[in-house]
């Protein structure tokens, strides 16, 4: 059996001001990838593009260990450096993605983030942000300077502190998340979260029985709301999970961290 039994979808649209979609994504087990390509440099569809291709090798696996997802996001790092480094503006994305994989035979989520594309998972219908943004608003929120209603207003949300490419040497977050049956995960361009609240995420997320009409839907309402950038929504189940066989606690100093934004 694999680790975890998943069923998946995907929407991606240009928005209704820009005229190129610079967002890439994949979405076929055991990967759910979502890549938004920086606004502002060149070509920044290609770095997306660029990103989400090292992973396709790795389509079609039971799961991966996270020392193979690692290898895989620094070839991807690797690819778009040198894409950058070949223009003037440079290239440059976010990175964002759930990827299964096991400890022990046992389902587990390895989720990674860089720049502010997000994670989040739903359990029991209660929606929880599992990544945590790298931007500029974000460490104002973390430094207690500005409220969550101001950083929703704030014209710098665009304004990120760690990518692929653009120069960035930063490292990504991982957290290792154990699966369980029923666990609805969503991986998405800051296109939708930045048109869309966590409730109202929340509620598309209960109300939709499958994963491709839940991405339909949150890309729908988002360009509805204003669509103010590229959208893009990944949205994965777990149809049926290993069972964990100890009670060993693993990887404890990483978990995922109560994000303030909406």
């Amino acid at each position: 059996m694999k680790p975890i039994l998943v069923e998946g979808g995907a929407a991606t649209h240009v928005g209704a001001r820009r005229s190129l979609n610079e967002d890439s994504h994949l979405a076929e087990a055991p990967l759910f990838l979502v890549a938004d390509g920086m606004g502002g440099h060149d070509r920044g569809e290609i770095a997306s593009a660029t990103a989400i291709e090292a992973f396709l090798p790795l389509v079609g696996r039971a799961s991966l260990s996270v020392d193979e997802a690692r290898d895989a996001f620094e070839r991807a790092r690797g690819q778009v450096d040198r894409i950058s480094a070949a223009r003037d503006r440079g290239a440059g994305t976010t990175f964002a993605g759930v990827i299964v994989t096991e400890v022990d035979g046992a389902g587990y989520w390895l989720a990674i983030n860089l720049g502010d594309s997000r994670v989040y998972r739903m359990r029991g219908g209660v929606l929880e942000q599992i990544s945590v943004d790298h931007s500029v608003v974000q460490e104002l929120l973390d430094a207690g300077q500005i409220s969550p209603e101001e950083a929703a207003r704030d014209r710098r949300r665009n304004v990120i502190t760690r990518a692929m490419g653009a120069g960035s040497s930063a490292h990504a977050d991982y957290w290792m998340l154990p699966a369980a049956r029923g666990d609805r995960m969503l991986v998405c361009s800051d296109g939708m979260s930045n048109e869309l609240s966590r409730d109202r995420i929340a509620v598309i997320l209960r109300g939709e029985a499958k994963p491709q009409a839940a991405a339909d839907r949150l890309v729908l309402e988002a360009l509805e709301h204003g669509g103010r950038d590229n959208i893009t929504a990944v949205v994965v189940d777990a149809v049926a999970v290993s069972p964990r066989m100890s009670h060993e606690v693993i990887d404890e100093d990483t978990r995922p961290r109560e994000s303030v934004a909406g």
